[in-house]
């Protein structure tokens, strides 16, 4: 496993997951400290600094509309979000306001998404299960390991999850997999048996058949998609 390569990945998650769950106050950290930066991104898509970091913005808007979606929040109002912000974007040529923006834009969701949450009312115990989840994709998520984190029975947590998600613990897990995967293939260069092995799949095949089974096309095919698709925005 790229122990130097997965962190940066692993954390860029882990920010994307409190925007997403509407963590204002912890987003408004990130955002003031400076370690929400769109230049830290190792991808390079155009050799020019201001350009670059505006195609990087462009993803970010997108993935944090989809991410966001993923939790609730409605088509129109999380593309609405987005395009305002690109918007915005074009009107500005200097690199400490773009990450200035960037960083308005993550607050921006954090807060609706905070609002949704307490909507939702999910109970404490679901909620800690699911955070338990997303900071743990690799490692042990079976209903014992989860039972013991929230508190609750087994049977009566399995129960209550479906109650409240819409689907079985199982399904959400392998989800949360196949997102962080898609993140890792349009974002990263590692390979499809170390994306397997970080997201706690038996072996490539298992972690192919997921992907496969919830993308509808190969973690392959994916990669190829997108990557032909960031050459062609880097050309237009």
């Amino acid at each position: 496993m790229d122990e130097a390569t997965l962190p940066h990945y692993k954390d860029e998650y882990i920010r994307y997951k409190t925007i997403q769950n509407g963590d204002a106050e912890a987003t408004a950290i990130w955002a003031n400290n400076g370690t929400m930066k769109l230049h830290n991104a190792t991808r390079i898509l155009s050799e020019n600094t201001v350009r670059n970091l505006c195609y990087h913005f462009v993803m970010e808007a997108s993935t944090l509309a989809r991410l966001c979606m993923e939790r609730g929040l409605s088509h129109d109002e999380a593309y609405t979000i987005s395009d305002i912000y690109i918007r915005k974007l074009d009107r500005i040529a200097d690199v400490e306001e773009i990450e200035k923006l960037y960083g308005q834009m993550c607050m921006d969701y954090a807060v609706r998404m905070g609002e949704i949450r307490k909507e939702s009312a999910i109970s404490s115990h679901v909620r800690k299960c699911i955070d338990y989840i997303y900071e743990n994709l690799g490692g042990d998520l079976s209903m014992k390991v989860l039972a013991d984190v929230t508190g609750l029975n087994p049977s009566y947590l399995s129960r209550l999850f479906s109650k409240e998600i819409g689907c079985p613990i199982k399904q959400f897990i392998l989800s949360a997999k196949v997102d962080t995967a898609q993140n890792l293939l349009r974002h990263s260069e590692l390979s499809y048996a170390k994306i397997a092995v970080s997201l706690g799949f038996s072996s490539q095949s298992a972690f192919i058949a997921v992907f496969s089974r919830f993308v509808h096309m190969t973690p392959r095919a994916y990669r190829e998609y997108y990557s032909l698709r960031g050459v062609r925005d880097t050309n237009n």
